[in-house]
């Protein structure tokens, strides 16, 4: 049970994380981030080589739709056979909100993906990232529900690590493969953790009433 500095801290960040994506946003609406777009975008596609570019391919399918869902889906299982209604309905609210709010996002911003070295083809709006987000959320509540299962300080360090590094490489390989600038990944993370938090912030509030 989290106290109320505690909950206080996690609205606090959560919202702070809202700001961040919100001012990516107005940034890249004023087209003010095209510079740093276009730096990291060389920099990340200038690594390119064929053994590169199978490892990316293979994280952007961790963050694909169907590989989200099949995880969730197992996640889920084990979840109800420990009979954690509890934590059910946080990982279900968090991973399943998530391509909602991607998809309204979308909708709002409009913005045409990168055009000018794609390693896959896909359709649809770049801005925010959706498999960042989708990356952020599963992989950044599945660390927060295992992490007071995991004892000591190795463990948990490296139960945040492969989360990291998993979040980061999904995004990675999104502007690597050519089919997101760099703002729209940040910005994916950025809404993700803050939806994340936020939950996470509502279902303490609703145990202490319990």
């Amino acid at each position: 049970m989290l106290n109320e500095k505690q909950l206080k801290n996690i609205l606090l960040t959560a919202s702070i994380l809202f700001l961040g994506f919100c001012s990516i946003a107005i940034l890249v609406g004023a087209q003010k981030l095209n510079r740093f777009d276009q730096a990291i975008i060389q920099f990340i596609q200038g690594l390119e080589f064929k053994q590169l570019t199978s490892v990316m391919k293979f994280f952007t399918q961790i963050g694909s739709f169907s590989t989200i869902m099949m995880i969730f889906l197992l996640v889920l299982v084990i979840l109800a056979l420990y009979k954690s209604k509890l934590n059910m309905f946080i990982f279900g609210i968090v991973v399943l909100g998530t391509p909602f709010i991607n998809e309204v996002l979308k909708q709002v911003f409009q913005r045409s993906r990168p055009y000018l070295h794609r390693l896959i083809e896909i359709g649809g709006y770049s801005f925010p990232s959706g498999h960042s987000m989708n990356a952020a959320s599963l992989f950044g509540v599945l660390a927060y529900l295992l992490w007071k299962h995991v004892p000591g300080r190795a463990g948990r360090t490296a139960l945040l690590s492969i989360s990291s590094l998993l979040i980061l490489m999904i995004g990675v390989s999104r502007i690597y493969l050519g089919v997101h600038y760099p703002s729209d990944v940040i910005a994916g993370y950025l809404v993700s953790s803050s939806w994340l938090l936020a939950v996470i912030w509502v279902f303490h509030k609703y145990l202490r009433k319990k």
